[in-house]
């Protein structure tokens, strides 16, 4: 093994608990929606369902001649992550 193969492992096997270790820590702090498959995970904002705005349906009906639906707060201002894993085959 080469010093750039040595060197290459060495960044991947340290990226794998980074991911992790962000990972778990986006799950304990909200209530989000995790997607995981071999090429990517995702995890992203659900409504609270305790939200007092909302009630946990993730918002609300204006009204007027259009009505259209406002997100709550309780989700529409967290971020999502997603993480890659492997490329997508073409």
């Amino acid at each position: 093994m080469t010093a750039r193969h040595l060197s290459a492992a060495l960044s991947l096997a340290a990226a794998v608990p980074l991911a992790a270790a962000t990972a778990a820590a986006a799950l304990r702090t909200s209530h989000p929606k995790l997607y995981a498959d071999r090429h990517r995970i995702e995890i992203t904002a659900r409504p609270r369902p305790g939200c007092p705005r909302c009630h946990g349906e993730g918002g609300w009906w204006t009204g007027g001649a259009f009505p259209e639906m406002e997100a709550c707060g309780c989700w529409s201002d967290r971020r999502e992550l997603r993480i890659r894993l492997l490329p997508i085959p073409a």
